[in-house]
This record gives structure tokens, sequence and C-alpha cells, in this order.
């Protein structure tokens, strides 16, 4: 019983974006997935850091261009730590660099915006099922 009880937790989800727009539309993407909650909002880096620490969300979906702390840095902050959330990248770059660098920071996933559409809640879920 209790293995299904986990199964029906909906994945909560930290969006980090320093664009209030973006923010938005990713909210009502994510408002029709029973098994997404949105856990929270960073509108930079640091916030992004501080929420992931208190939240304790599952997913935190990160912009790399961020004030105060950009993404990356704040990516390896969330990371580092036991039982740290999955960062998933999401962001306007699909330069093989900044690929490189998400995934050096501990990112577990990458999505380029022009893809948040079709890719993003896939994304969430096959890296919170990890």
């Amino acid at each position: 019983m209790e293995a299904a009880a986990v199964l029906a937790q909906p994945i909560r989800v930290l969006i980090a974006d320093d664009h209030d727009l973006f923010t938005v539309a990713i909210e009502a993407l994510l408002a029709g997935e029973g098994r997404i909650a949105i856990a929270g909002r960073a509108r930079d880096g640091k916030e992004a850091v501080e929420l992931a620490r208190t939240l304790r969300p599952d997913v935190v979906l990160m912009d790399i261009s961020m004030p105060v702390i950009d993404g990356i840095e704040a990516t390896e902050l969330i990371t580092a730590g036991d039982e740290a959330p999955c960062v998933l990248v999401l962001t306007g770059s699909d330069a093989p660099l900044d690929v490189d660098r998400a995934r050096r920071a501990g990112a577990a996933g990458y999505v380029t915006k022009d893809r948040i559409a079709a890719d993003l809640v896939g994304a969430i879920r096959g890296i919170a099922s990890r």
C-alpha cells in the first residue's frame, strides 16, 4: 500500500526564471498535468537555491541566464547536497557549450525553450522517476 501512495504523490516542481511571463506560461502548461504540482517560484539563482533547500521540490526547472547567481552556479549549489532535487535546465540556448556546462553543474536534463510545449512534461516525468 505504501508504494501505491508514493506513486500517487505529485511531482513537486520549483520554477526558477527571471521572466514572469515565461513562468506564468510554464505554470499554465503544467496546470493540466495531474501528477505535477508547482511547489514555488524563484526569480533569481540565489532565491532558487534558498527555495530548493526549504521547499524540497522533486524537480527544479532552471533558466541559465538569471540575476544574482546564474543558473549554472545555482544548479551546482542545489545538486551538491544529499537528497538534492533533480534540475532540468530550460533555456533559449542549444549551444553545445551551454549543454555541457549544465550537465557538468549537475543538471539531470536540458530542454530548449522552443521545445517546451513538446518536451517539458515528459522530461519532468523522466528525471523525477530516477
